[in-house]
Order: C-alpha cells, then structure tokens, then sequence
C-alpha cells in the first residue's frame, strides 16, 4: 500500500490528505476502531465535540502505541459554546477528554449564522493559535459570505473549511472560493452516505480499475485535492479506504463522476442551521 501524502496547510502545518472520520461511530466501538485505523497505517483522526466521543478517541490513541507527534488530530467546537469565552472553555474540555496537551486542528462545526457569534468565536481560535495550544484553526460548514466576513474582520484566513462534498454536492463554487483564498478543502461525508456506490458509472471505473466503488469516489477527491476523512467501523473498509494511492482515475473516469452531480445536500443548509 502506498503511503498517505499530505496537504500543506496555509500556515505551513501539514495535515494528512485522508483521515478517519468518527461521526456517528458509537462511544462504545470508537477506541478500537481507532486503533484498527492506526494500525491500518491512518495518521489523521476527525472528531468533534458534539459526536460525544472525543474520550473515546483519546484512549484510543493511547492505546494504539503510534506517537503523539505521528497523529494529526482535529476536533470541533459546536454551536452552543460559539463565543469567546464559551469557545476558550469547550476548547479546555475537548483537549482534557482526548487527553491532548496540543491539538493539531480546531474547527467551528458550523457558522450559526442566527446567534451571529462566529467572528468572537474566531478571536478566541485565534488566541488558542498564538498561544500555541493548537497548531491549525479553521472552519467547518461556512459558506463564502461567511468566510468574507472572517476574513476581512480577523487577523487569519482560515487554515481548512471541512464541508459537505461528494459526487452528488460538489460545491465547485466553494472550492474555488478556498483557492483563490488559501483555503485547504475537507470534505465530509465524502462517499454521499453511500448512495453513490451502486452508481453504475462508479461501478464500471472500479471494475475496470480492479477497485472497490468506495476506492474509486475516496481517489476522485484525492485527485480533486481534497482531504477527506471517510468513516468506517469494519476493519476490512478501514483498510480498503485508505488503500487508493496506487492507482490514478483518468481525464474519463474524472468526468464522469463529476457527471453525478445532483447539488442536492444529505445534511443541513449551513444558512439556516444552528
């Protein structure tokens, strides 16, 4: 198996371009499946604050023998603690429950747009950054109106913006946004909850390529320049999902998975969540 390469984030951090994600994944199962993902040769875990199994992750990276400095670790604040203070508390208790002294990536999960208090919450980020109490600050769900409005009331450009993406949503016009700004994109929900996997366009490119349709959608983001955090709680699929450096889709297959697009989202409108 190829190794994961990694993204160079805008303030030179760098982050592995393909990570597990843990939504959804019960407390009770999270530890191993962590530890089943680092053993799989993953060096990037996803988490967050309102997936209530941060503590899980953190014992799972204990238990997994791989060195601190190996792990890129992200987590999210959620919308009830936005705030300065409230986000420099939740900050304190996501770091306390992985057991972290440093995180490597904290997120805003979502903008909020209705208690408007995602440019305090930022300021508060920003003092976590300066202190050196993490090493990246982003966002995760804003759209470009609220990333103008960051940006040209803050001091930093947000290092990642973690959205909803897959053949289905390809969010071009956002993407483009991130790299006209330096914006690394991170797509969640990467294989669109599964419903493009019976696809027989993505069918016929795995057959062709000897892949899995899984592989196949996971490699079209990594060629895309996403980094992408798939979630699985079977060992096999945990394996198979970061299996797919060691073959390249061509301008076709590329093509014809961009043709999938419905623009259609599986999770909430970040305009009017929160």
């Amino acid at each position: 198996m190829t190794g994961v390469p990694h993204v160079t984030l805008n303030n030179g951090v760098t982050i592995p371009q393909l990570g597990l994600g843990v939504f959804q994944v019960p407390s009770e199962t999270t530890s191993e499946v962590v530890v089943a993902a680092l053993d799989a040769g993953y060096r990037s875990v996803d988490t967050a604050a309102a997936y209530g199994n941060e503590a899980d992750v953190g014992r799972g990276l204990a238990a997994s023998g791989v060195p601190r400095e190996d792990v890129f670790v992200t987590t999210k604040l959620w919308n009830t603690d936005q705030g300065y203070d409230a986000a420099l508390r939740a900050f304190d208790a996501s770091v306390t429950a992985l057991g972290l002294d440093v995180l490597d990536l904290y997120l805003i999960h979502w903008p909020a747009p209705g208690k408007d208090l995602y440019l305090d919450t930022w300021r508060a980020l920003e003092r976590l950054l300066g202190e050196r109490r993490v090493r990246a600050i982003g966002v995760s769900n804003f759209q470009p109106a609220h990333l103008t409005r960051l940006i040209e009331r803050s001091d930093t450009v947000p290092a990642v913006n973690q959205i909803e993406l897959h053949p289905l949503l390809q969010q071009a016009g956002l993407r483009a946004f991130h790299a006209e700004h330096g914006i690394a994109t991170e797509a969640w929900s990467p294989l669109a909850q599964g419903k493009v996997l019976k696809d027989p366009a993505v069918a016929a490119i795995a057959e062709r390529h000897g892949k899995s349709p899984a592989q196949v959608v996971l490699r079209w983001h990594v060629q895309l320049g996403d980094i992408v955090i798939p979630k699985s709680v079977t060992p096999a699929r945990i394996r198979g999902n970061i299996d797919v450096f060691d073959f390249e889709l061509s301008a076709e297959d590329m093509a014809a998975i961009t043709a999938l697009e419905t623009g259609k989202r599986l999770g909430p409108d970040p305009d009017a969540f929160g």
